[in-house]
């Protein structure tokens, strides 16, 4: 969904889990996607006095993607943690469309970063507690770590879910802990149903031109800068103009209208996570409230 750097890599991760298309982002940059990131700034968080509240802290690398650990408002600190990236990052490969997994085992590890990017600690998750690429594009992970395990252990605090709608014209911060890199722009709007390849999302966040996100930073949280809270994950972008094609999505809006914007990335909504995980964060579909597709 994010920017493509080598396709081969995660299609071996893929293999025999049927046709999926190559757009998750791997592990190892291409020459040419190296040059773009080394000549992008590391960090632009001194960019605007507003990125100073947002940096890397709490956010998560994955061998593929980006993520962060997370909690909702209801959360406790005893709670198990949780990790939020896309369901394209999925370890498994990418679910298809209509299929959404739930409470499935998964051993998967994530290198926790601290504000300045650096890797101090290494996470490990117990499930996949939900993932699916029907409606939204997201995967959450239960780890083996409580919130206050990792607070007191390395100084780290979880990013929490805003459980109500983004705003368009906020001021957000992608933050990819696989890149080690802050992108910053704003919600130019929202997209009735974006459409890429074999998947369809609903209610997608398009963000402003500025935020040029690449391969890796599929799963990033988008972080309202005023708040601090996770607003969306960030999930894919067009890439060459291409209409609804792999690594190109367009927008359809409610009359069936098509339109393509070479070069603008997305991500999709994360505010109705909160309702479906309710006592000790376990995953409850039937819960008041939960709309999140279900298996």
């Amino acid at each position: 969904m994010s920017k493509p750097l080598v396709a081969a890599l995660f299609a071996l991760a893929i293999a025999g889990a049927g046709a999926a298309p190559a757009v998750a982002a791997p592990a190892t940059a291409t020459p040419a996607d190296t040059a773009r990131t080394a000549a992008a700034p590391a960090d632009t968080k001194a960019a605007s006095p507003t990125l100073q509240a947002v940096t890397l802290a709490g956010t998560v690398a994955l061998s593929n993607c980006s993520g962060s650990v997370v909690r909702f408002p209801n959360s406790l600190d005893t709670d198990p943690a949780l990790v939020l990236t896309n369901g394209h990052c999925l370890e498994t490969g990418f679910p298809e469309p209509g299929e959404v997994i739930v409470n499935q085992a998964s051993s998967r590890t994530f290198g926790l970063l601290n504000s300045a990017g650096t890797r101090v600690a290494t996470l490990r998750a117990s499930k996949i507690a939900y993932s699916t690429m029907t409606d939204t594009d997201a995967t959450i992970y239960q780890l083996t770590s409580t919130y206050a395990t990792i607070r007191s252990s390395y100084g780290i605090s979880a990013l929490t879910v805003q459980d109500t709608h983004p705003t368009a014209g906020t001021a957000i911060t992608v933050a990819s802990g696989y890149w080690k890199r802050l992108y910053s722009c704003a919600i130019d709007g929202f997209v009735y149903r974006l459409k890429e390849g074999d998947w369809t999302w609903k209610d997608s966040v398009r963000y402003t031109s500025a935020c040029q996100t690449i391969g890796g930073t599929s799963g990033s949280p988008v972080v309202d800068q005023a708040t601090g809270k996770v607003v969306a994950v960030n999930n894919t972008g067009n890439e060459d103009g291409g209409s609804c094609t792999e690594n190109n999505p367009c927008e359809v809006d409610a009359s069936g209208k098509v339109t393509v914007r070479e070069g603008i990335n997305y991500a999709q909504e994360t505010y109705q996570f909160p309702a479906c995980f309710t006592t000790r964060n376990q995953l409850n579909l039937s819960a008041s409230g939960c709309t999140l597709p279900k298996p």
